[in-house]
């Protein structure tokens, strides 16, 4: 008797313990121990990474143990070397030479942190004197298809991206902070805080912030890589960049401006083309993000103007070529993108939303035949819902992206309303009820409270596009599920005032 009541007591102990596992979060951290390191990698010796040169290169197998190191010049990891780094590094971008991070074709890097125990990649400069573009940036190539070809990286380097293998895999990128990056090295020829040309499916590329960016927080030339839970902080110019065929998958997203920093270029939430000529060429810009929340200029600041007179910085201009500009849309999607953006909410831009006939290209009729998606989307405080024209901010017709018919409403205005997308425009922000709609706070919340509309849904995963295993089928609209401290997957590795944090 007293046996079975041991087994009947293991056998309900088992059961409690299946019980708490099946119940954690999802959004646990996956890799509590970091990167797993083969016994021949050789450990990296001295506090420095590159000598300063435009061309150091690292060959072989190396791992960097947990410490703070120094990041000089452009260091490039070649193709068949990899290099491993522990949770809780610190690397710092030296700004004299421009530091960048490069893993070339062939090449992986495996910057894998913890929840508690991120990887940092930030500037040199000393607290309360850090600026967007004090360093170069991480920029990550690989071999997977695009669609023009065997492509050079933007921002100057040597390095060219460019394949046939859409799984090829580049490391693991998890848990891992960017801060201060994106030094421009010529006009339009910026290193964004973290770029991705061609990099393939195989890649782990999750739990990621990007934050004071001098260009993009991050852009895709192209690729399949997929990703989750990546936040974009107070970047200069586009939070998200989609360019040249990029076809991944991307789930559990934030952005958040700071109302006195745009690009001269305009800033927006998402910015895709297909290309830059804005051709037909394949594969086509056709990656799907999903549960995307976007905290825009407009309510964060009661005074906020869009103009040049008032985004002036905030204190942050560093003044090394990049200009300040003004804010336009949290999507603008142009140059025959096919771009899929589904159960997204934004608030507070210029504009709500652009579909873009630009450079001949045939944006919006991708849009009226479905190949270009939209939907379950909740703007709210949108100073107007729709433009057709870049830099124009006006609710008015064009098909070719140049001339405007304003006694008709945009295209852009229709599409988004259309009966069957399931999207809606609220005139207030507050409608949203999100714990926090601004930027302010150095431990932000950006959920949506009880009675919101973003919550409690049904049906929003029903399209083919999101029956993929990958995406996690929740039912909310945005990147969070609540504003309980237990949905908040921004918590412990994640930090909201790199200005004034001691490394």
């Amino acid at each position: 008797m007293k046996k079975m009541l041991t087994k009947m007591k293991l056998l309900a102990a088992a059961f409690a313990l299946i019980s708490v596992i099946s119940g954690c979060n999802k959004n646990d951290d996956p890799s509590p121990v970091g990167p797993v390191v083969p016994g021949d990698a050789k450990v990296w010796s001295g506090t420095s990474i590159g000598d300063g040169s435009a061309e150091f290169e690292i060959k072989g197998k190396y791992v960097i143990k947990k410490g703070v190191y120094s990041l000089k010049g452009w260091v490039y990891i070649t193709d068949g070397s990899e290099l491993y780094i522990e949770p809780g590094t610190i690397i710092k971008g030296d700004k004299a030479t421009k530091a960048a991070l490069i893993v070339e074709r062939g090449a992986k890097l495996f910057a894998e942190g913890t929840s508690t125990q991120p990887i940092v990649f930030t500037s040199a400069q000393a607290p309360g004197s850090r600026k967007p573009g004090d360093w170069g940036g991480l920029v990550i190539l690989g071999k997977a298809k695009n669609n023009m070809g065997d492509m050079s990286i933007e921002g100057g380097l040597r390095s060219k991206h460019g394949g046939t293998n859409d799984n090829d895999n580049s490391g693991i990128i998890r848990y891992v902070r960017v801060e201060f990056a994106g030094y421009p090295f010529a006009t339009d020829q910026e290193i964004n805080g973290i770029t991705l040309g061609s990099v393939g499916s195989g890649t782990t590329f999750d739990h990621v912030q990007v934050s004071y960016s001098n260009d993009d927080s991050y852009e895709w030339f192209g690729g399949s890589v997929n990703g989750k839970y990546l936040v974009a902080y107070h970047g200069w110019d586009d939070d998200f960049d989609t360019d040249n065929g990029f076809s991944g998958k991307m789930q559990f997203l934030l952005g958040v401006r700071n109302p006195k920093i745009a690009d001269q270029s305009v800033s927006n939430g998402f910015e895709s083309d297909n290309n830059a000529s804005g051709s037909s060429a394949e594969p086509f810009t056709s990656a799907v993000f999903s549960n995307v929340t976007f905290i825009g200029p407009i309510g964060q600041d009661g005074n906020f103007v869009n103009t040049t007179a008032y985004i002036d910085g905030g204190g942050l201009n560093p003044n090394n070529g990049s200009r300040l500009g003004q804010y336009q849309a949290a999507m603008q999607i142009r140059r025959n993108s096919h771009l899929n953006v589904f159960n997204t909410v934004a608030t507070g831009y210029p504009v709500g939303i652009m579909v873009e006939n630009d450079k001949g290209s045939a944006t919006q009729a991708a849009a009226t035949a479905g190949n270009l998606t939209v939907q379950n989307v909740v703007f709210a405080g949108m100073s107007i819902l729709g433009s057709d024209k870049n830099k124009t901010w006006k609710d008015a017709l064009s098909t070719d992206g140049t001339a405007i018919d304003e006694t008709k409403p945009s295209f852009s205005n229709g599409y988004f309303s259309r009966a069957n997308g399931g999207n809606s425009n609220l005139t207030n922000i507050a409608d949203l009820k999100l714990k926090q709609p601004s930027s302010v706070a150095s431990t932000p919340n950006y959920g949506p409270s009880t009675g919101s509309p973003l919550v409690g849904k049904s049906n929003l995963f029903t399209p083919a596009l999101l029956q993929n295993t990958f995406f996690d089928k929740v039912d909310y609209i945005g990147a969070f599920k609540s504003d309980a401290d237990a949905d908040n997957w921004m918590k412990g590795w994640t930090n909201f005032d790199p200005q004034n944090t001691i490394y």
